[in-house]
This record gives structure tokens, C-alpha cells and sequence, in this order.
């Protein structure tokens, strides 16, 4: 496995949801990010999330795609999200999503984290790719 890492910049705009008379602890997001360190690119996707009564415990999920260079090599390829927060303690899976991959990243497989300090996001992708 290779380790890719640096820093990124996300923007979430809030959308309408599908069904307008949805409990209003729903939610729906465009991301819009953008990579710097070993992937240099952009992202475009769509979060749904759902928040509680108990104050720090939500979930969400999301799909974003990646274009851009991993570590030189060009193409792009699709994320999967789910976190979830219980009373503050967070889990969050962040996976590529098998075969998405495309161009010089075909056969793309991985898992990412993140880390927040303060307002600064840093990712961690541990990957492979296949012939």
C-alpha cells in the first residue's frame, strides 16, 4: 500500500432536499473541495446527513468524485462516505469506491481519513492500484 497525504479546502452549500416536507433534521450539501499535497485536484459531490436531539450525535453519508494527480499519475475516481457522531465520539469510513477509477488511476483501491485542527483539513490516503 502507498500512503498519499496533504491538506484540503472544503466548501458545503446547502440544497433543498428531494421531499420538501422532510423532517427538518435532515440535510443535503453540495461539496466542492479542493486536493493539495500528493493529490493535487478538485472534488464535486453530495452529502445527505442527519441530526439528533441529543446534542454531538448525528450521521451522514456522502459521494464525491475526485479529479486530479495521485502521486503523477492522472485520472479520477469516486469516494464514499459514512461518519457517524454518538454524543461527540466519531467514526468515519472514507472509501474508494471499487473500479472508479479512471485514466493513469484505473484499479484505484483505498481508504482515506481526515483530521481537523482548527480550521485546517488534512486527508490520508492509503491506496493501491491493480493492473
Amino acid at each position: 500500500m502507498t500512503r498519499a497525504a496533504g491538506t484540503f479546502e472544503v466548501k458545503l452549500a446547502p440544497q433543498p432536499l428531494a421531499d420538501a416536507q422532510a423532517d427538518p433534521l435532515l440535510g443535503r450539501l453540495a461539496i466542492d473541495k479542493q486536493f493539495s499535497g500528493d493529490l493535487q485536484g478538485t472534488s464535486k459531490g453530495e452529502m445527505l446527513s442527519a441530526r439528533t436531539a441529543i446534542e454531538n450525535s448525528a450521521g451522514y453519508v456522502a459521494i464525491e468524485r475526485v479529479t486530479g494527480t495521485l502521486s503523477g499519475k492522472k485520472g479520477s475516481f469516486v469516494l464514499q462516505h459514512s461518519g457517524t457522531m454518538t454524543r461527540g465520539e466519531q467514526r468515519l469510513d472514507i472509501t474508494v469506491v471499487p473500479d472508479s477509477g479512471t485514466g493513469e488511476l484505473a484499479g484505484l483501491m483505498g481508504n482515506m481519513t481526515i483530521k481537523v485542527e482548527g480550521k485546517k483539513h488534512y486527508y490520508e490516503l492509503t491506496y493501491s492500484i491493480r493492473p
